[in-house]
């Protein structure tokens, strides 16, 4: 993709569990556009948040292990950037919401210590004007009475009020990219609906590209403007929104969609994908989706699709790619 900010490339993260070698990641490739938001779907344990803490190189290690590709950020490679210029970029031109508030903030810090903290590190601002910065940017997130706010603990808010502090520690030093690990997971549908909103209010306000990690197709279909499905640590499919959502090519992601309930559709119970995800230690010969596809064949299950472009813009890791729509 063209002007991309954040490219991954082939990128393979192992876990050593036991006897077991865990793949997570397998060998996936995406690109985020600058000012664009890119969203990245699928079933837990996919391997979608070990990608996002692969790129802020927070996998820990051991039992974590990078085996292989690049994560190239404005041209440098990530995974050979060296501890300190990391931390650096981690906060400061990186942000990242991560996916549980009340775990990711600090217990013991005032809210306001902890945004002051991350200004302080990142940039020569006096702790009188690190504070002032503070609650500019909780007033920014929509935070009420952000004044007082500042002097709370993460105990004293409520969950939606602890993500609009994530998003504005994330948002504290301007950063080019921001990664949102599932950032509306446990909250309400209305406090859902504020936080996308304010997401993409601030990206037009600064041009901020963002990486979006979810597993709800409503959340993507609403604020991405790409789109990379991932099933058993690998991508499968990955195209413009609007193109995904009017023809989804893979099997799996047509099941993804079956599965949504739709108000204009009755139906006695959900529609479901039959079989379940191959054990992560599984080395498979061919397709990871072959055992529950029923589109699978014989080269299915012995080669291993690779991902190609089916039309601009739109690729899928799927030997009988192209589908008809009969047939979904």
């Amino acid at each position: 993709m063209t002007g991309s900010l954040l490219s991954v490339e082939d990128l393979r993260v192992q876990f050593k569990v036991g006897p077991h070698l865990y793949r997570a990641v397998d060998g996936i490739n995406f690109s985020v556009e600058r000012g664009r938001t890119l969203g990245v779907v699928g079933e837990s344990g996919c391997g979608k948040s070990v990608t996002s803490l692969a790129i802020m190189r927070l996998v820990p290690q051991p039992p974590g292990l990078y085996a292989g590709g690049r994560i190239m950020f404005d041209g440098s490679d990530l995974l050979s950037t060296p501890d300190r210029q990391m931390r650096k970029l981690r906060g400061g031109r990186i942000g990242m919401i991560f996916q549980e508030p009340m775990t990711s903030l600090n217990p013991v810090y005032t809210c306001g210590e902890q945004i002051v903290e991350s200004l302080r590190i990142h940039s020569n601002l006096s702790a009188q004007k690190a504070r002032a910065r503070a609650i500019e940017l909780l007033d920014l997130v929509r935070l009420p009475s952000p004044s007082k706010r500042v002097d709370d603990y993460p105990h004293q808010l409520s969950g939606g009020q602890r993500q609009r502090v994530m998003i504005a520690l994330a948002l504290a030093n301007d950063p080019d990219l921001l990664i949102a690990d599932e950032p509306t997971t446990a909250l309400d549908v209305t406090i859902q609906a504020q936080i996308l909103d304010l997401m993409r209010d601030l990206q037009e306000r600064t041009g901020t590209a963002i990486l979006l990690i979810t597993h709800d197709l409503g959340v993507v279909a609403e604020t991405c403007d790409d789109v990379v499905v991932m099933y058993a640590g690998g991508v499968v499919e990955q195209a413009r929104t609007a193109d995904l959502f009017a023809d989804p090519q893979h099997p799996y992601t047509i099941g993804l969609m079956a599965a949504v309930p739709r108000i204009d559709v009755e139906a006695d119970r959900l529609a479901t994908i039959e079989g379940s995800v191959p054990a992560p230690w599984t080395q498979l010969p061919g397709c990871r989706f072959a055992s529950r596809c029923p589109l699978a064949d014989e080269k299915c299950r012995s080669e291993p699709p690779p991902l190609h472009e089916i039309s601009k813009a739109h690729a899928v890791a799927c030997w009988k790619a192209p589908i008809e729509k009969v047939l979904k």
